[in-house]
């Protein structure tokens, strides 16, 4: 599941709306919708947002986080370090390869040191 996914789905259990229900009023399969929330689907667009945001009637800063969610749902990564160090290499692919081994408080801490030390080169 996505991060974009997980908020529809939490946005539809709110409003005790299902799936098929949705994806009739936006137009489109019960089947994509499910698979949009379950993470089996690239980010949608941002008309497709859109949609969502008007179905829901939802406004400025959660219309926002709800774009920004949508943004960072894709659930296959390609990332190109052919121009970054090897350092950044060894990184990318230690990653790639030992993510699911992480448990979600692993996950949260690292997200944090990397926004952090991110944030103090700029």
């Amino acid at each position: 599941m996505t991060p974009f996914g997980r908020r529809v789905r939490e946005l539809r259990a709110e409003k005790k709306v299902t799936q098929k229900q949705m994806a009739s009023e936006l137009g489109v399969s019960a089947a994509y919708l499910s698979a949009l929330e379950n993470g089996n689907r690239g980010a949608p667009s941002w008309q497709f947002v859109q949609r969502i945001i008007g179905y829901f009637n939802i406004i400025w800063d959660d219309a926002e986080e709800l774009q920004k969610l949508a943004v960072s749902s894709h659930p296959k990564i390609y990332l190109d370090t052919s121009k970054l160090s090897v350092e950044a290499t060894a990184l990318a692919n230690l990653l790639a390869n030992r993510i699911s081994d992480l448990d979600k408080q692993d996950l949260l801490a690292l997200a944090h040191d990397i926004q952090v030390r991110a944030n103090r080169k700029r």
